[in-house]
């Protein structure tokens, strides 16, 4: 950070862009938001924008961060108009711009030539990409990627996957910021935890858990195909409503002995006790950089059972278990030499917010 004339570090004034806002609520970049943020030096100042349809408070501050609001939907195509006002009202009074995601870097053009701050974007995974989008959308996508690439003056990713990519394909060297996972351990007594493994029918180091959006790109059917009539009991944690193939599934897989599914869970005491007394993780995830629910998982140091692509080999460093298909993950199951705490160690040294709130700070 710059200097002032009495040698004392200026204070740095930054938006956030992207999120759905705070309090989390919903997912990574929201928590990644509330983790920086909760880590941050006295002389950075955030301003976040905020979903004000998504949220369910009106805070003017949180976390001694000042809170503004833009009255549409931060999900889906609507992702995209939400980005886009966030940074109009941003162009002014902010020495730099954090994006979360490539949705409203088609107005990056614009920012470059109406603002004086640094615009820094994460980028997350490679958005046009994803199974769940049609050939429109992901063209859009990836001429915003484009759009990005060229415009901001800083790129992050969170994964050495996507970090080789970029510098591949866009012969840009991109900075290289991990997510955190250490806010998912909790001091959670023994008592609580047991009530909440009664509460969903479950037994201590007898079930294996899975946790992320039941979406394609996630293998979810892959998952429960392996589990099913194996003598493995899973619990499977999603949001079962959300479309015509979760639902679907959810219907073929609920009377399933052993599996259990369970409604999206977001109080992380909840979540503890679900991921300190599994036996195993199951991470299905196909695309994307680092998955947060990955991340979080390695801190317990449980066997981890990852989809093998460069992806998830990267976030854990070759220390977990991979499957390509319902076979191999059948295969794992039936396993007994299965060992987690080499993940464990990974995430320690890496995955730590306090460490990842300062790599951020340093490109402001």
């Amino acid at each position: 950070m710059r200097k002032s004339p009495n040698n004392q570090d200026e204070t740095k004034r930054v938006a956030i862009i992207g999120s759905q806002g705070v309090p989390p609520k919903y997912g990574g970049f929201e928590t990644l938001v509330d983790n920086i943020i909760s880590n941050k030096s006295p002389n950075v100042e955030y301003t976040i924008f905020c979903s004000a349809p998504d949220m369910d408070t009106d805070l003017s501050y949180y976390k001694g961060c000042r809170l503004k609001y833009v009255p549409i939907r931060a999900h889906g195509i609507m992702s995209v108009p939400y980005d886009i006002v966030s940074m109009i009202h941003a162009i002014r009074g902010y020495d730099a711009i954090l994006v979360l995601g490539v949705s409203g870097c088609v107005f990056l053009p614009a920012m470059r030539l109406l603002s004086g701050a640094r615009i820094i974007v994460n980028i997350d995974g490679l958005e046009h990409k994803r199974d769940k989008w049609d050939s429109m959308a992901k063209r859009f996508l990836k001429f915003s990627l484009d759009s990005c690439m060229k415009w901001a003056h800083e790129i992050v990713s969170d994964n050495k996957g996507i970090y080789d990519f970029v510098k591949d394909v866009y012969k840009r060297e991109a900075r290289l910021i991990a997510y955190g996972g250490d806010h998912a351990i909790r001091d959670v007594n023994r008592k609580r935890q047991s009530a909440m493994l009664e509460f969903h029918g479950l037994s201590e180091c007898e079930y294996d858990l899975s946790i992320c959006r039941i979406e394609p790109e996630n293998n979810c059917e892959m998952t429960l195909e392996a589990y099913a009539g194996s003598g493995h009991h899973l619990a499977f944690v999603g949001n079962w409503n959300h479309s015509d193939y979760s639902r679907d599934l959810y219907d073929r897989f609920k009377n399933e002995p052993g599996i259990h599914l369970l409604k999206s869970i977001y109080d992380l005491d909840a979540l503890y006790a679900l991921r300190n007394n599994a036996r195993r993780y199951v991470h299905g995830h196909r695309a994307g950089g680092t998955n947060p629910s990955l991340v979080e998982a390695m801190f317990f140091g449980k066997p981890i059972m990852a989809f093998d692509v460069i992806y998830n080999r990267e976030t854990t460093q070759n220390k977990a278990y991979y499957y390509s298909d319902t076979k191999s993950l059948r295969a794992l199951l039936d396993s007994k030499e299965l060992q987690g705490s080499a993940t464990r160690e990974v995430a320690r040294s890496q995955y730590v917010w306090e460490l990842i709130a300062r790599q951020y700070e340093e490109l402001y």
